[in-house]
């Protein structure tokens, strides 16, 4: 009899940690197959429209400059490319000038951050004539369109955009080509998912850009390791949607080591489970008052990551309960379905197919960096720049 209560509340915990995933991936994925509303747009003329790109750089002297060439080459009139030298030591900031950006720099260390980067460079774009301001990560680039597409989107009354967010090196590695179908999933089908819904298609961090009136009515004070995702529940807390513009593509630069891999990813993961410590009370309270539209991104706070998932699932399928397999064999299928999803929305559906293979040696990788990603979801944590460098273990 013991036994069989200890089984069922281990089997109630299982669901409750994997079920809002499972309801994120299946809700999305099948609405991001919708078919995409067809209305008919005024063809707006984007040169008219001041913008400014905020590129925010700690130490990036080797990416910067390719970074810039790729703003300029297709920026266009009335755009204004404002790099942010957060506390560099190497040659960021004359680089950036010479590549013909303009360059704000901040040097104090009890500001670190991209946070605290984003905030002067925010600061700095609305004390001008600029009407939004998008953010652009220093190891990126950009496709011709994406600035042209943004701007059309803010003179037909967008309030927030998030842009179409992919690698850029993909065959770094087999680390970087399944990062690159784990940013299919998460950067592309789930956002196209929420925009076919109507609802916020989320912050994800570069390429996203808000107009200067909800900067102003909604203030940039987001420093924690995950700015992204705390800003943006910030704007959904105060009624913004953010749009998704699936036509406008970046593409970043990928940590290629173990090391920076793992540096990023206890960044991405810790800083989550540290937000939801803050923000899931914030967001149980506001759905309790009937503000049904937090519903989603309560989900998505919630939801653990992908691998995290699958183990727990695997965990439950092996557990002596009938309900429980039931239920994480329907939800293995949800997680099938998502992934092929995600490799259909990128340019090789048979290579990611291939890359999965790997994954039994992810989930080993991750275990190890556990402990790391626990020590940044404390309170106090640090930001920490990822080192993009060549890997040493052939990995």
């Amino acid at each position: 009899m013991l036994l069989s209560i200890g089984l069922t509340i281990v089997g109630i915990a299982l669901v409750a940690a994997t079920f809002p995933l499972v309801v994120e991936l299946a809700v999305l994925t099948i609405a991001a197959q919708w078919p995409i509303s067809r209305r008919k747009r005024k063809h707006y003329l984007p040169r008219d429209f001041p913008l400014t790109v905020v590129v925010p750089a700690h130490n990036e002297e080797r990416l910067i400059g390719r970074c810039i060439e790729s703003l300029r080459s297709y920026a266009g009139a009335r755009t204004d490319i404002l790099v942010v030298a957060h506390n560099c030591t190497d040659k960021t900031a004359s680089i950036a000038e010479w590549a013909g950006a303009r360059v704000l720099v901040l040097n104090d260390p009890g500001q670190s951050g991209k946070g605290c980067a984003l905030r002067h460079g925010f600061a700095a774009a609305i004390s001008g004539p600029s009407q939004a301001v998008m953010v652009i990560d220093a190891d990126s680039v950009v496709d011709p369109g994406l600035i042209a597409a943004v701007k059309r989107r803010f003179i037909a009354g967008a309030q927030a955009l998030q842009c179409r967010y992919e690698v850029y090196n993909p065959q770094a590695n087999r680390r970087t080509e399944l990062m690159a179908l784990a940013f299919q999933g998460f950067n592309v089908v789930r956002p196209q998912g929420r925009e076919r819904l109507g609802i916020s298609a989320g912050i994800l961090g570069n390429g996203f850009a808000i107009h200067r009136d909800v900067l102003t009515r909604v203030s940039y004070g987001a420093y924690s390791v995950v700015e992204d995702l705390e800003y943006h529940l910030t704007l959904v807390r105060a009624g913004v949607r953010v749009e998704y513009v699936d036509a406008a593509v970046v593409r970043g630069e990928m940590p290629a080591s173990s090391h920076g891999a793992r540096t990023q990813r206890a960044r991405w993961e810790g800083g989550r489970m540290h937000m939801v410590r803050q923000w899931a009370p914030k967001l149980v309270g506001d759905i309790l008052c009937g503000r049904m539209q937090l519903v989603e991104p309560l989900l998505d706070l919630l939801s653990v990551p992908i691998a995290t998932e699958a183990v727990l699932l695997l965990v439950a399928v092996c557990l002596p309960i009938g309900w429980l397999r039931i239920y994480a064999l329907s939800g293995f299928v949800v997680l099938a379905v998502h992934v092929m999803s995600a490799a259909v929305s990128g340019p090789d559906f048979w290579r990611s197919m291939r890359v999965l293979a790997t994954v039994p040696a992810y989930i080993f990788w991750k275990l190890r960096a556990f402990p790391e990603i626990w020590r940044t979801s404390r309170e106090n944590s640090t930001w920490v720049r990822t080192v993009r460098d060549v890997p040493a273990d052939g990995q």
